[in-house]
C-alpha cells in the first residue's frame, strides 16, 4: 500500500492524471460541435467564424498569459486559474441557441481552455527533464484521455442524440477543473541548479528570435493548422459524405490512439532524431495525408490515413517542444511555448476562416489546400536547417 501511495504522490503521476483531463472537452467538441452547430442552422461559414474567433483572442493574449505564468512562484498557479475558469464558463452553452450567443460563449470557453496546454506542457517538460523522467509518457495520457472522450461522445450521441452534447461537454470541463487541484509544483526549489540554468540558453525571448529559430515554429504552426481543420470542420465534411457519427468518432479515436502510441515510445525515437527533423517528418506526412484525403477515398483508407496523426501531431509537436526547450531557459519557459502557440493560433485563424468558405464551395476537394500547408512547412524546416544545422 505504501508503494501505491508513493507512486500516486509522485509529481509525474499527478501531472499524468491532469494531462488525462486536459483534452477531454476538446474531444467532445471535435466529434460533435460542428454537427451540433449545423443542427441549429448555423452555416459552414459561421461555423468557421465561431471556431476562429477564440483563436484570434488567444493570439492577442497568450504571450501575456505565458509571462504571468513564468513570473508566478510556480506554473501550477496559472494552470489552476485557467482550469477553474474553463470549468465554469461552458455552463452558458445551456442558454444560447443563435449565432451571436454561441459565438460569445464559445469564445470564452475556448480561450480559457486553450490557455492551459502551452503552460502545462512547458511546465511538464521542464519538470521531467530535471527529474530524468519521460515527458512523452506523461504527455501521452492527454491523448489517452482524448481517445476515451471521443469514444464516450460517440456512444452518448448514439444513446441520447444531440441533447447529450452540452451536458457532456460541461461535465468533462468541470472534471478537468477538479483534477487541476491536485497538480504538483513544477519548478525546481530555489536552491537547486537546473539544467537550463547550467546551460547557455536564452533568458529573454528576443535573444532567440532569429530566422533559424522562428522558421521551425512557423513550420509546425502550418502543420498544426491542418489539425485545426481536422478537429473542427472535417467531421462535418465526413457527415455530409454519409459517414455516421459513430464512424466519425472511431476515425478520430484512431488518430488519437496512434498519437498516444507514438508518445509512449517517443523516448526511443527522440534519442535518434533531431527536433527539427521530427518537424520535417510531420510536414512530409501532412502532405501525403491530406492529398489522399482530398481524393475522397473509402472509409477503410481514411482509417489508415488517421494513423499518420502519430507523425503529424505527436512526433511534430514533441519536436517543437524540445526544440524550444533546447534553446531557452526556465525563466522564459511558458513565454517561449506561448509564443509558438501564438504562431499556431495565428495560422489556425487564417486557415479556419478560409476553410469555412472552401468546404462550403468544394467539399472534400478543399483538403488539397491542407496538403499545400504541408509543403510550406517542409520549406521552412529545410531553410532553418541550412541556416543552423542540427546538432
Amino acid at each position: 500500500m505504501s508503494r501505491v501511495l508513493a507512486f500516486l504522490a509522485r509529481p509525474e503521476t499527478r501531472a499524468s492524471v491532469f494531462h488525462f483531463t486536459v483534452f477531454l472537452p476538446v474531444s467532445v467538441s471535435a466529434v460533435y460541435f460542428a454537427i451540433w452547430l449545423s443542427g441549429k442552422d448555423i452555416s459552414p461559414e459561421q461555423i468557421g467564424i465561431i471556431n476562429a474567433a477564440p483563436v484570434l483572442v488567444l493570439l492577442l493574449i497568450n504571450l501575456f498569459i505565458g509571462r504571468l505564468a513564468d513570473r508566478a512562484k510556480d506554473w501550477r498557479t496559472m494552470i489552476l486559474i485557467m482550469a477553474l475558469i474553463a470549468g465554469s464558463v461552458p455552463i452558458g452553452l445551456f442558454f444560447v441557441d443563435e449565432f451571436w450567443g454561441i459565438l460569445l460563449v464559445w469564445t470564452l470557453v475556448a480561450v480559457s481552455s486553450g490557455s492551459i496546454p502551452p503552460v502545462v506542457d512547458a511546465a511538464t517538460v521542464r519538470m521531467t527533464t530535471r527529474n530524468g523522467s519521460d515527458f512523452g509518457t506523461v504527455r501521452a495520457w492527454g491523448t489517452v484521455g482524448y481517445v476515451a472522450g471521443t469514444a464516450l461522445t460517440g456512444m452518448a450521441i448514439v444513446w441520447w442524440g444531440a441533447a447529450a452534447f452540452v451536458p457532456l461537454f460541461v461535465g468533462l470541463s468541470l472534471f478537468r477543473a477538479l483534477l487541476a487541484l491536485q497538480l504538483p509544483r513544477f519548478r525546481a526549489p530555489a536552491s537547486e541548479v537546473t539544467v537550463a540554468q547550467a546551460s547557455p540558453r536564452a533568458g529573454a525571448l528576443k535573444e532567440v528570435l532569429k530566422p533559424w529559430f522562428v522558421l521551425p515554429l512557423v513550420a509546425y504552426a502550418l502543420v498544426n493548422a491542418t489539425h485545426a481543420v481536422l478537429s473542427t470542420l472535417t467531421a462535418l465534411v465526413w457527415h455530409n459524405e454519409g459517414i455516421s457519427e459513430v464512424t466519425i468518432g472511431q476515425l478520430i479515436a484512431v488518430a488519437a490512439g496512434s498519437e498516444a502510441v507514438m508518445m509512449f515510445i517517443w523516448r526511443r525515437v527522440g534519442a535518434r532524431v533531431s527536433a527539427r527533423h521530427m518537424i520535417l517528418a510531420a510536414a512530409i506526412a501532412t502532405i501525403f495525408r491530406w492529398t489522399v484525403m482530398g481524393l475522397n477515398p473509402p472509409v477503410a483508407v481514411l482509417f489508415g490515413l488517421q494513423t499518420l496523426h502519430s507523425v503529424t501531431y505527436a512526433l511534430g509537436y514533441f519536436g517543437l517542444v524540445h526544440f524550444i526547450a533546447n534553446w531557452t531557459s526556465e525563466d522564459i519557459a511558458a513565454e517561449a511555448q506561448s509564443f509558438a502557440f501564438v504562431l499556431q493560433q495565428a495560422m489556425s485563424v487564417i486557415t479556419l476562416m478560409t476553410f469555412g468558405w472552401l468546404i462550403a464551395q468544394f467539399g472534400v476537394a478543399s483538403f488539397f489546400a491542407a496538403a499545400g500547408l504541408g509543403v510550406a512547412a517542409l520549406v521552412c524546416v529545410v531553410v532553418s536547417l541550412r541556416l543552423m544545422p542540427a546538432k
